[in-house]
């Protein structure tokens, strides 16, 4: 056999780095609901991630390397989910996952745990979110967090008697759960609470049940359906104050006059202007809400695809999940903390005036 001189060696070795170092297409994926009552926001949420993978591509990837996300359309709807996860993971080798809604991120939660690959949700928000698994990372608080500093406002503004329009899935179960906790404890009473279906348009029969009970406050916790419960309330002509947590960021809502007067807790992110302006020559809509929640989150996984590829691992996610716990504490779009899977994150109180959502206090989930 022909032996190799030291220079040929030399030069077989520098192929080998060369062809190890090549540039490649990195994979995620994202299970979002993009048709069916949810697909509003899930558009929204898939513009935010592709807003920010085209700006990370055109700024020339991660260490050379291009970042692609296959998305795939769950109706928001947890088998189908579960079928879009399998998909991913199994035939396209994501690591990591974009997720959204409660339900559906849920029912992935223990597939994640099982095949450690990481989940990334910034726009669900049920309780149980917070510790369904060790590799689903929360990016807003859950709805505890916010229906906890919703309730001290109220009471403080003396709006002492409560009732609860709830949407009976995992997220509005959650949120009415909440409220029956902290809103006593802050000084308040439960009179009346009423259950309405994901998706449903007619609320009329529920606000007037819930009338009936003379409330001061009613908590709103749905996550589609929010402008066609304002308008039904307009129309009946109720006057108690109608309150909610970060899921009122709803652009029509706000805009509609019927919502006049609405308060709610928000997760406070802003766009800078030149970014906002960016995004609207993309897409021709405003940045709103869950774009910039996505667009952050995807800052965020970038951040951490960087710090794995500098440490020359491998981009599995069970790496993902350490690095960024190793980071802990991103400055993106708002300022995050990991302290635990569920993000610490600045909150807001809210009040639709004017088709415009107004801050008029500033507080925190801490």
């Amino acid at each position: 056999m022909r032996s190799i001189t030291r220079s040929g060696v030399v030069i077989l070795a520098s192929m080998l780095l060369a062809v190890g170092a090549r540039a490649e297409t990195i994979r995620f994926g994202a299970i979002l609901p993009l048709t069916g009552p949810g697909a509003m926001i899930g558009t929204q949420q898939m513009h935010g991630i592709q807003f920010a993978i085209d700006k990370a591509n055109a700024a020339g990837g991660v260490r050379g390397n291009k970042i692609e996300v296959l998305f795939e359309d769950n109706q928001a709807k947890p088998d189908q989910s579960i079928l879009s996860f399998n998909k991913l993971v199994d035939l396209q080798k994501v690591p990591l996952i974009f997720t959204a809604y409660s339900g559906p991120s849920l029912a992935m939660a223990p597939l994640a745990t099982r095949k450690k690959i990481l989940l990334i949700n910034a726009g669900a928000q049920a309780d149980k979110l917070a510790t369904a698994s060790p590799y689903l990372v929360n990016t807003l608080p859950t709805i505890g967090d916010e229906v906890k500093v919703l309730s001290r406002y109220l009471i403080g503004e003396g709006k002492k008697q409560g009732a609860i329009l709830y949407e009976n899935d995992a997220a509005g179960i959650s949120g009415r759960d909440d409220f029956v906790k902290y809103f006593p404890k802050a000084g308040g009473t439960i009179l009346s609470q009423e259950p309405s279906q994901f998706g449903q348009t007619d609320y009329r029969p529920a606000l007037l049940k819930l009338a009936n009970a003379k409330p001061q406050v009613m908590l709103v916790s749905i996550t589609a359906g929010l402008l066609q419960m304002a308008q039904q309330y307009k129309q009946l002509g109720l006057k108690f104050t109608v309150a909610g947590t970060t899921f009122f960021a709803d652009p029509a809502t706000i805009a509609d006059p019927a919502a006049e007067g609405f308060v709610h807790t928000q997760v406070r992110i802003d766009a800078p202007p030149d970014l906002a302006a960016a995004f609207r020559a993309k897409f021709g809509v405003d940045m709103e809400f869950f774009v910039r929640q996505y667009y952050n989150a995807t800052q965020i996984v970038l951040a951490v695809t960087d710090k794995v590829l500098a440490e020359g691992k491998p981009l599995t996610g069970e790496n993902m999940h350490d690095a960024l716990f190793a980071i802990r504490k991103f400055q993106g779009l708002i300022p995050l903390q990991f302290n635990s899977n569920t993000a610490t994150v600045p909150l807001d109180i809210d009040m639709m005036k004017g088709g415009k959502d107004v801050t008029i206090k500033q507080t925190s989930t801490d």
